[in-house]
């Protein structure tokens, strides 16, 4: 990791996608990440592939299937007349 995590910082699957939610948290074993329409989920730091320029780089194989499940809805708000 390049950048200390802090509250705040987004967090993604991969450089380059959209962002999955925010850090709310950050203990030294884990983080709690808000996930929008599924709430937080609290990730070890050992599912965490990188850090840089306050984005959080996850590693999909080491979370829990209930967030990737939030994953796949994240956006299911969003107005699609609205989306560019």
């Amino acid at each position: 990791m390049t950048q200390k995590i802090e509250e705040g910082f987004m967090a993604f699957l991969a450089d380059g996608k959209d962002g999955i939610g925010a850090i709310r948290d950050v203990t030294p074993t884990s983080l709690v990440l808000y996930v929008e329409n599924a709430g937080e989920f609290v990730i070890p730091l050992s599912a965490v592939k990188d850090v840089h320029s306050q984005k959080v780089l996850l590693k999909p194989e080491l979370l829990d299937k209930r967030l990737l499940a939030a994953i796949g809805h994240v956006h299911d708000s969003e107005d699609p007349k609205l989306v560019g």
